[in-house]
């Protein structure tokens, strides 16, 4: 299922009512054969609101948002689709309030609509990374100097996890080969040039502080074992060569050398997309929420390269089991 509109005034044309949004859904979910999100049995009658399963032990009834981060929802499936769009296809983001603008909804119905779009984003199942990889670790939280004086806080300038979240950024390297062009000529001699075959993707993990002990099952879980990992000289790194190959980068005086083809520039880069985006669009972000702006952030990063119509409707599909209610997300 292709659809072929490159901008949100083409969505909102392409998704004219709420029949056209049900169709699309379900055939973006399940194809041409319903599928009981109960049971798991493919068939089902239609009923006047939705289907029924055919399944004997089941006949349990479901519409085509039972079971999705769209369940029980008040909002129209229109707005839910030109919010994922904007959510997805913007690099930075959106914030509520021009979310709200945009939609002419409230602040209210915009925040919490975001925020299970950043659920959806959600990837519970990543691939183990092998090869090259990067990994760091950065705080996000304002800075103590700016502060007012009875809001300071003592010792956290800098790296401090006091006042500020770490988040640990593992980054897969891209893989290229070197091909040379013939026909392209500079002061006589062939320009070598590099075809990428995989382009870097980040993984994103919020921790409670930068132990190592916090740290290094991060990487055993998330990267396979004998690949090389390019860190920077930090001592919570310290023992990752007991399963990996180990490279460290020493950072000093803000000199971000580069040791052959290793380096941290690529997880470097991110960080400040990363930080960017929360000062630029969000200015603030709450602790108990960063899990869910680092999953948006992350997303978005690692489809780059693919058009804003596949990515809406890649991230639609990720729509299955990823319910949010109000009061969870406010508990």
């Amino acid at each position: 299922m292709t659809t072929q509109f490159k901008s949100l005034l083409q969505l909102l044309d392409y998704f004219k009512d709420e029949s056209t949004c049900v169709k699309y859904l379900a055939a973006s979910r399940w194809g041409t054969e319903p599928a009981c999100p109960h049971c798991g049995n493919v068939g089902a009658y239609v009923t006047n609101r939705g289907f029924k399963c055919k399944a004997k032990e089941c006949q349990k009834k479901f519409t085509v948002t039972t079971g999705t981060i769209f369940e029980n929802t008040k909002i129209s499936l229109r707005y839910w689709f030109a919010a994922i769009y904007l959510g997805t296809a913007h690099k930075k983001g959106i914030s509520s309030l021009q979310l709200s603008r945009d939609l002419n909804i409230t602040q209210k119905t915009a925040w919490f609509l975001l925020h299970r779009v950043r659920e959806m984003l959600t990837n519970n199942a990543p691939e183990m990374l092998s090869g090259g990889v990067e990994v760091d670790e950065t705080f996000v939280g304002g800075k103590n100097k700016n502060r007012h004086a009875n809001k300071k806080i003592e010792g956290s300038q800098g790296r401090s996890a006091s006042d500020k979240m770490p988040v640990v950024g593992i980054a897969q390297k891209s893989e290229y080969t070197i091909v040379e062009r013939p026909h392209k000529l500079i002061a006589g001699r062939t320009v070598k040039e590099k075809i990428y075959t995989k382009f870097s993707s980040v993984n994103l993990t919020v921790v409670k502080d930068t132990q190592a002990e916090t740290l290094q099952p991060i990487m055993l879980a998330n990267v396979t074992v004998d690949s090389k990992i390019v860190t920077d000289a930090y001592r919570s790194y310290l023992g990752l060569s007991k399963n990996y190959n180990h490279v460290m980068i020493k950072h000093t005086d803000g000199n971000y050398i580069t040791v052959g083809e290793d380096h941290t520039n690529t997880i470097e880069g991110f960080w400040s997309l990363l930080k960017r985006g929360i000062i630029g669009i969000y200015h603030q972000v709450s602790p108990k929420h960063l899990h869910r702006y680092c999953h948006e952030f992350g997303y978005r990063y690692n489809t780059r390269k693919i058009t804003d119509v596949t990515r809406f409707e890649n991230s639609l599909k990720n729509c299955n089991g990823k319910r949010l209610t109000y009061a969870t997300l406010i508990k």
